[in-house]
């Protein structure tokens, strides 16, 4: 159907249905908003016949080339930079938030600014020998507060040379720095340069721990930027220098240089000094004394950017380089750390908790020390395979009870156990004195006679060593020869309680059993117990009880402790002492401990060897020292057959020797003195055994000794026994 010809021009809309008052609210297109872009229209009067027609209108696009397409380019080129800008605003805005929000986060975690305080050094222990000589130290090694004026001009510049040299420059943060570390980190793929700055390290130093975090870079960073405020560029540098890591245990430059070099940081070298401040790169790694060579390297750097920061001329980094630094060994080594162990066991006992750096006064003679150090050391170096002993330890203490000088084993960077103090091994014939005491304080004496002949006691049979019997014997012939029958016998006699008895009185502390074999030495001991119970023997029978420590103080010389002397009292009676000495003394002239000889000197003894040649020990003593060296396996295995008065006699002898050296000779108490006491030592020469005879007597001998005119024995019983011939 054809819809006709149209009556007007103008288009109506159909009105559904609605009334023609509703039909006016239809929107002209007067009344839309018009799009600032878009020309104006032509009018309806222009438009081409073909646009009268009904149909709905369609999209029409404009040909190409036309001036639409450019608005439309341009209108969006417009949009994309103006919403640059406004997204790059948001974006610094929240940046800036964030990193505020950082800031105090960072912050809420550190203790409050304004409360903060340069905390005090932590507790060292410093150790010092007789001499006054530092021997070793315990805790964080801490030297002294050395202000920057007292120290040379080269050392400080050596730290800014190779750790911060924009120092004086900036206010704790370096910005330059960290660039230049960056870009150095990326080039090299890794962390090879840091950004720190000296107040940064010192702000770790102090308040941080090494942890690698971003959190604790950002701490570090604030706590630099409140030091910069609050403390001048001295007063940061003087600080960093006096708490840097030097390695080693060592704090601070004045610890540092001791540590290193046995000298103040106020006396160091320039080569020293940049020793020093290589360090701190890498303080284990670099240490001189695990890494001389590695620590030489990184002072020629520190020497390189000296002069390239004109703290020095090339002519002093060449003269440096040609002149390295050389550390310096300290006092007894490696050993004397058992001595230091020892010490930090009874400490807490003598001073309680240690909340301050204190320093110790010991006994030990760092001269002894290294002695005794060399004679175990070297001994065993050279027989250890021979006789298959893999450690030693040895104990020398003047006859007061004062420890002169202790080993604990071979080798205290392999093995920190402390053969001298902790380890108890069995004695074996070095615990007969005290059987012998026992019995000459029964009323037996040296010439009292007892047969060494085969023993069985419930199934056991004691030998000799040598499986040889002598028959009848004087007690100064069975303990000069260790005949085990004879000593086995004499600890029924008196009882083996008493002979625990007498041990305990003198200073062994070890649990003994009271049993028959307690004469031969099967209860186990220490090598220091067994020799302080020796050294009444050699003062004339006052109790001591083995100590090394006499005064603790603190740094600034306040007294914490003194030692006050033993009240013992008297535990052997002098009468006895002389028996005594003078049968321990024939050991040494004919018995098994005949290597023992120290010129000049009277000396006394006892060789021990254990079941199955486990343990081999000598205790000798002179009235000057006491000394006792044991040698054996940790895992307590067989020797092959080293015995007393082999290996221990010859560390003993070069010990003592060595220690004697330069001492006047003083005889053994209450042996030789007065007129009864040369009545006896005239007796004892004329009868004194040197060699075994068939029907095991013995052929006299004469023997030398030194006299002490003022000592006097007194009347003895014994004594005039001997005067007249008389034996018990």
């Amino acid at each position: 159907m054809a819809w006709g010809k149209r009556k007007s021009r103008g288009r109506k809309e159909p009105l559904f249905g609605l009334p023609a008052a509703l039909a006016d609210l239809r929107l002209s297109p007067a009344d839309r908003i018009p799009d600032p872009e878009d020309k104006p229209r032509k009018s309806s009067a222009k438009r081409k016949s073909e646009d009268a027609d009904d149909e709905p209108p369609q999209e029409r696009k404009p040909p190409a080339g036309r001036s639409g397409t450019k608005r439309r380019t341009k209108s969006r080129g417009r949009f994309s930079i103006g919403r640059l800008f406004y997204w790059g605003a948001v974006v610094g805005l929240w940046g800036v938030i964030a990193i505020v929000g950082i800031v105090v986060w960072v912050g809420a975690h550190l203790p409050p600014i304004q409360s903060l305080e340069i905390p005090k050094r932590p507790p060292t222990i410093q150790i010092v020998g007789a001499d006054g000589s530092i021997l070793a130290q315990r805790g964080e090694m801490a030297g002294a507060n050395v202000a920057l004026k007292e120290l040379p001009p080269y050392l400080p510049k050596a730290f800014i040379a190779i750790e911060d040299r924009r120092f004086y420059s900036h206010y704790g943060i370096d910005p330059v720095g960290v660039a230049r570390a960056a870009v150095a980190n990326l080039l090299h793929r890794g962390v090879s340069q840091g950004g720190s700055t000296l107040t940064q390290q010192l702000a770790k130093n102090l308040f941080l721990t090494q942890e690698r975090t971003l959190r604790r870079k950002l701490q570090e960073a604030e706590l630099a930027l409140w030091l910069e405020r609050k403390h001048t560029k001295n007063e940061i540098l003087e600080l960093y220098l006096n708490r840097v890591y030097f390695g080693s245990g060592a704090y601070g430059v004045e610890a540092a240089a001791q540590r290193y070099f046995g000298k103040s940081a106020r006396n160091v070298t320039l080569s020293e000094a940049a020793m020093l401040a290589g360090l701190v790169k890498s303080p284990s790694r670099l240490a001189p004394n695990r890494n001389p060579d590695g620590a030489e390297q990184r002072a020629q750097v520190v020497l390189a950017a000296m002069a390239d920061a004109r703290f020095i001329t090339e002519a002093q980094a060449q003269a440096s380089i040609g002149h390295p630094a050389i550390k310096v060994k300290p006092a007894g080594a490696g050993t004397v750390n058992y001595v230091a162990d020892w010490i930090g066991e009874v400490l807490d006992d003598l001073v309680g908790q240690i909340d301050q750096s204190i320093v110790v006064e010991t006994t030990i003679a760092p001269k002894l020390q290294s002695v005794a150090e060399a004679a175990i050391i070297d001994e065993l170096a050279a027989k250890s395979v021979k006789f298959n002993v893999t450690q030693g330890a040895l104990v020398a203490m003047s006859p007061d009870g004062a420890v002169r000088a202790m080993v604990g084993g071979r080798n205290y960077a392999e093995s920190q156990y402390n053969r001298a103090v902790t380890a108890k091994r069995q004695p074996g014939s070095a615990f007969k004195p005290f059987v012998y005491l026992t019995a000459v304080e029964a009323g037996l004496t040296p010439d009292t006679i007892r047969q060494d002949a085969p023993l069985e006691i419930k199934g056991w049979k004691p030998e000799n060593y040598t499986h040889e019997y002598f028959g009848a014997v004087t007690l100064t012939q069975a303990l000069a020869m260790s005949l085990n029958t004879v000593a086995v016998r004499l600890g029924l006699e008196v009882g083996p309680k008493n002979v625990v008895r007498t041990a305990h009185r003198l200073g062994i502390s070890s649990r003994l059993e009271p049993n028959a074999s307690i004469a031969l030495g099967t209860s186990e001991v220490s090598v220091v117990e067994l020799v302080g119970a020796y050294a009444p023997f050699a003062n004339g029978g006052l109790g001591v009880s083995p100590h090394v420590v006499t005064r603790i103080r603190t740094l600034e010389g306040k007294l914490l402790y003194a030692r006050q002397p033993d009240q013992l009292g008297q535990v052997i009676e002098p009468r006895h002492i002389a028996m005594m000495n003078t049968m321990m003394q024939q050991t040494m002239i004919s018995g098994t401990a005949k290597k023992a000889d120290i010129p000049g000197w009277t000396a006394a003894g006892k060789t021990g060897t254990s079941q199955d040649f486990r343990d081999a020990w000598f205790i000798g003593y002179t009235a000057n020292l006491v000394t006792g060296v044991w040698l054996g396996n940790d895992d307590n295995s067989p020797t092959r057959k080293a015995t007393g008065g082999g290996l221990p006699v010859e560390v003993w002898t070069r010990f003592m020797r060595s220690a004697h050296e330069g001492v006047p000779p003083a005889p053994l108490p209450n042996s030789h003195g007065g007129f009864f006491g040369n009545l006896a030592q005239a007796a004892s020469q004329v009868s004194a055994p040197t060699a075994p005879l068939t029907n095991g007597g013995y052929r006299p001998a004469p023997t030398r000794a030194a006299v002490r005119p003022e000592a006097a024995a007194g009347l003895d019983g014994w004594f005039m026994d001997r005067l007249f011939g008389r034996n018990r």
